[in-house]
């Protein structure tokens, strides 16, 4: 019986992680989680499974779910978050959360020396270096639930690094890749929310459809996989079958395929080092492949120059996005705005080579702060 916790049990990675928590209930134990604003769907979930803590979105919500459930012990917001992640039972810590409220509680609970299962990709982009420091001084393991580095985890298993010539990671091109960019300047918020090949959250939609989901993955995988960027690279695939690939200096690719089906790599970090039984037959017709456009989507080249200069420069990249893309979804700014925000914000950014945890949670705030400001002002 392993013990998991679940942050963000009601968004789209967390409704796939229960079901798979849900399909083999002597094999996993429920103990803490993380739930919305969304009290039917809460109530849905609380019926579902027995657990121990919760944490709420809004303090206001506290004394109704504890007369509900006397049994539980709850706590709200950013601290009930923390509070989660010290919860003194061991266990492996999936943190499907989005944006950047997903790092502190990461970090907590590594100290409190939990394996980590990683859906939230701002972690890894803010601060991998710091990460990658406190699993090795906690001994803890940290195992990715995105399908691409899922795929590439997957298919580097028994190989030696020294080995690898570079990592592909696959991008299906999102809701608008049909599109020019002179197509783009009028689409809609609607539009850009139906992705072809995937079911997700509207933030991380809103990404794949600007390519900024692909770069915060590419800033991922390399304090995943410990890859200097030339060694990473993307092509577009829109079928989204093939996930990840690996070049071996050999000569020999290995690629990871799958259906676009997230509980697929849930699962294999959740049962990890063994696998589930998954029925369904992958059907394979044609696979196509495009050399990624950088003119197209620019800031999937601005991720890699981002990952490049390292420090400060990933958390002002990522709080810029996340304050872009709000705007976007709330209708104030247009689709092509994204780019220009974010590409603003980095260069007038001032670099911080080291930044600690207190660093970026600060530059987190002020940046997202300002850009949200500013707009309401207008």
């Amino acid at each position: 019986m392993k013990n998991i916790y679940l942050l963000g049990a009601a968004g789209s990675i967390g409704l796939q992680t229960l079901d798979v928590i849900e399909q083999d209930p002597h094999q996993f134990q429920l103990i803490g989680i993380s739930l919305g604003s969304n009290d039917d769907l809460n109530h849905h979930i609380l019926h579902r499974f027995d657990v121990e803590i919760v944490c709420l979105r809004h303090e206001k919500q506290l004394d109704y779910y504890q007369s509900q459930y006397s049994h539980i012990h709850f706590v709200f917001g950013d601290q009930g978050l923390i509070e989660l992640a010290k919860y003194p039972k061991n266990g492996l810590f999936v943190n499907a959360l989005s944006g950047s409220s997903g790092l502190y509680p990461t970090v907590m609970a590594i100290k409190q020396k939990k394996d980590i299962a990683l859906a939230n990709k701002e972690t890894l982009v803010m601060a991998g270096d710091l990460i990658n420091q406190l699993i090795q001084e906690y001994n803890v393991s940290l195992y990715p639930i995105d399908s691409e580095h899922s795929s590439l985890w997957q298919a580097l298993r028994g190989e030696k690094m020294d080995d690898v010539s570079k990592l592909v990671i696959t991008a299906s091109g999102g809701s608008f890749r049909h599109l020019t960019r002179d197509e783009l300047i009028h689409v809609t918020v609607d539009e850009a929310l139906k992705h072809p090949n995937w079911s997700m959250g509207a933030k991380i939609t809103i990404d794949s459809a600007t390519m900024m989901n692909k770069g915060l993955e590419v800033i991922e995988a390399h304090h995943l996989f410990h890859l200097p960027y030339h060694q990473i690279e993307t092509v577009l695939h829109k079928e989204s079958l093939v996930h990840g690939l690996i070049y071996f200096k050999d000569g020999t690719i290995k690629a990871s395929l799958s259906h676009s089906d997230m509980r697929i790599p849930i699962a294999y970090a959740l049962y990890y080092p063994d696998r589930r039984t998954y029925d369904s037959t992958l059907e394979l017709t044609e696979l196509h492949f495009s050399k990624m456009d950088f003119d197209r989507y620019p800031l999937l080249k601005l991720a890699f120059e981002v990952g490049t200069m390292g420090g400060i420069m990933p958390t002002v990249m990522n709080a810029a996005n996340e304050a872009a893309v709000k705007l976007f979804l709330d209708k104030k700014i247009s689709f092509l705005d994204i780019e220009e925000i974010i590409i603003q914000h980095v260069k007038q950014a001032k670099q911080i080579s080291n930044p600690t945890l207190e660093n970026i949670l600060q530059v987190n705030e002020e940046i997202q702060h300002h850009i949200l400001m500013h707009y309401e002002k207008r």
